[in-house]
């Protein structure tokens, strides 16, 4: 059972199990060697009822088009690596101190050569990013922002059959203005297919990072993972 801590409330129990399938489905029923398509990707995300009760499809979902940003601060997202078929769901659980939302986005090629040349473009932007970056107070027509700290560690990622790395971004504003933001972007490759699986919970008036943050990136990964095998 995964429990995300939400931040509105001591925590939030998630009704969340993996496949109950997966312990005894037979070998016939196991997804082959051979190429993963779409239809595989989208049965393989995690549902809002799987993740828990208080998390629903966000009104405007995120766009397909394009990646979250990798590197701290104000740094734009990478371009979408080209040549793949996308597939993508977005889920959120807000509350009155903050929030957490999921984006699940697969990128599925058409042969493996292709994804891995797909995920080495985007590691090479990990790699470049910053590990520590501090931005200004911004004050514009349309958000207002406390100055704020935040790190980037760039980690290799291992998953059953999938394999890539993950950014792991904490980010906190100035003591006047409490709050942290603390996000997950895996990045993981198998056979044809990338999936970018984005976890990030927003505190109020909060200063350490947020509790069960790196267990629960880790479960909503693998839970994906398992499903394809």
């Amino acid at each position: 059972m995964l429990v995300t801590a939400r931040p509105s409330r001591l925590a939030v129990a998630a009704a969340f199990a993996l496949l109950a399938v997966a312990g005894c489905s037979s070998d016939d029923d196991k997804p082959d060697a051979g190429r993963i398509d779409v239809t595989t990707m989208r049965g393989a995300f995690l549902q809002a009822t799987e993740i828990g009760p208080t998390w629903t499809a966000p009104e405007t979902s995120a766009d397909p088009q394009q990646l979250v940003s990798f590197c701290g601060g104000s740094t734009p997202a990478p371009a979408l690596p080209p040549g793949a078929e996308r597939v993508s769901s977005s889920f959120a659980d807000e509350g009155e101190k903050g929030a957490q939302t999921l984006e699940q986005l697969a990128l599925v090629y058409p042969d493996d050569k292709a994804a891995q040349a797909g995920q080495a473009l985007l590691r090479a932007v990990a790699d470049g990013c910053a590990p520590t970056v501090s931005v200004p107070a911004a004050v514009t027509s349309d958000k207002s922002e406390p100055a704020y700290t935040e790190t980037v560690e760039v980690r290799e990622l291992n998953e059953g059959a999938w394999s890539g790395f993950v950014l792991v971004r904490h980010k906190s504003y100035e003591k006047t203005h409490p709050g942290t933001a603390d996000t997950a972007v895996a990045v993981v490759t198998s056979r044809n297919v990338v999936l970018v699986d984005t976890y990030a919970i927003y505190q109020l008036e909060k200063s350490e990072p947020a509790a069960g943050f790196e267990a629960d990136w880790k479960k909503l990964v693998g839970s994906v993972v398992q499903r394809v095998g």
